[in-house]
C-alpha cells in the first residue's frame, strides 16, 4: 500500500489493543485445553471453527464471492505463516508460562517495522527506531535471558515471531487487493485443511464440556483477527507494530488470573517499557 494513503491512527490503535486482549484470552483458553488435548487438535479447533463461522456469517450476504481471492498464493502463504505461529506457541505452552511465550512472540513488531520499510516503502523515522528499541528492551526484561535456566521450548515462540512479522506485512500489503472478508476467511482456511487431513494422527476424543470451549476459540480468533485486519487497513504497519505488544500484558494477566503464573518486578518493568514504546510510536506517526 502506498505510504501516502490516508490513515486513521486512533481507531487503528484502539482496534489493535482490543484485538490483543481478545487473542490473549483465546490463548489462555487454549492453554487450559492443552491439559487434556494435543496442541494440533486445539489449533485445529481454533482454525476450523473460525473458518466455519466466517463462512456462515458472510457467505449468504456476499454470495460466497469472498471465497475467491485476487492473490490466492499470497493468501495461502499468509495463512500458512499464521499456522506456524499458532502451532509454535501452543507447543511451547506445555512448558512455559503464557506471558513468557507471548513476550517472545512479540519480538515480531521489531521485524514488522523492518519488513514494512523494505517491502511496503513505509517511512521509518528515528522515533520509530527508538520506540522499537524500547519495545525490545521491554520484551527482554520480561524473558530475562541469562538470569534463569534456558528452556529449549522458548525457541518455538522465537520462530513464531519471524512468521508473525511476515503475516502482518502480508496483511497490510493485501489491503486494497482483497476485501477484508476475503482476507479474514483465508486467514485460517489453509491451516484448517492441513490439520483436518492430519487429524487421524493426533485426535483425542474431547470431553462433552470441551466442545463449547473449542468452538469459543474459533469465535475469539475470528473476532481478534477481523479487528487486526481492519486496523492494518487503517494505518501503517510500522506505526501499529509496537502496540501489538499489548498482548504481552494481556497474556501475563490471564496467566496470573487463571494459572497462578506470578508477575514479578522484571515483568512490570518490561510492560512499562512496552507501553512507552507504543506511545512513542504513535507520536512519531503523528509527525509523519
Amino acid at each position: 500500500m502506498p505510504s501516502d494513503t490516508p490513515t486513521r491512527p486512533l481507531p487503528a490503535i484502539a482496534l489493535v489493543v482490543t484485538a490483543c486482549a481478545v487473542l490473549a484470552g483465546m490463548d489462555a483458553l487454549g492453554k487450559h485445553l492443552l491439559q487434556h488435548l494435543p496442541a494440533a487438535q486445539v489449533v485445529w479447533a481454533r482454525y476450523t471453527f473460525h473458518t466455519m463461522l466466517v463462512a456462515l456469517l458472510f457467505g449468504p450476504r456476499h454470495h460466497h464471492d469472498f471465497l475467491r481471492p485476487t492473490h490466492p498464493w499470497l493468501q495461502l502463504l499468509r495463512g500458512l505463516c499464521l499456522l506456524g505461529v499458532t502451532l509454535g506457541i501452543y507447543l511451547a505452552l506445555h512448558r512455559v508460562p503464557l506471558g513468557d511465550a507471548t513476550a517472545i512472540l512479540f519480538l515480531a513488531p521489531v521485524l514488522v517495522t523492518l519488513l514494512a520499510g523494505r517491502w511496503l516503502g513505509e517511512p521509518i523515522r528515528p522515533l520509530h527506531w527508538l520506540a522499537l528499541g524500547l519495545g525490545l528492551a521491554g520484551v527482554l526484561a520480561v524473558i530475562r535471558p541469562g538470569f534463569r535456566a534456558f528452556d529449549p521450548a522458548l525457541l518455538l515462540p522465537l520462530g513464531s515471531a519471524l512468521l508473525l512479522a511476515v503475516y502482518f506485512v502480508l496483511t497490510r500489503w493485501l489491503h486494497g487487493r482483497d476485501r477484508t472478508i476475503t482476507t479474514l476467511f483465508h486467514t485460517t482456511v489453509a491451516g484448517s485443511l492441513v490439520l483436518s487431513l492430519a487429524a487421524p494422527l493426533y485426535w483425542v476424543p474431547p470431553q462433552p464440556g470441551e466442545w463449547p470451549l473449542l468452538a469459543a476459540m474459533g469465535l475469539l480468533g475470528a473476532s481478534g483477527h477481523l479487528m487486526l485486519i481492519r486496523a492494518f487497513h487503517l494505518h501503517q504497519a510500522s506505526a501499529l507494530s509496537p502496540w501489538l505488544n499489548a498482548q504481552v500484558l494481556a497474556a501475563a494477566l490471564y496467566g496470573l488470573w487463571l494459572f497462578g503464573e506470578p508477575l514479578g518486578l522484571p515483568f512490570l518493568i518490561g510492560a512499562s517499557l512496552i507501553v512507552a514504546a507504543g506511545l512513542l510510536s504513535h507520536r512519531a506517526s503523528r509527525r509523519s
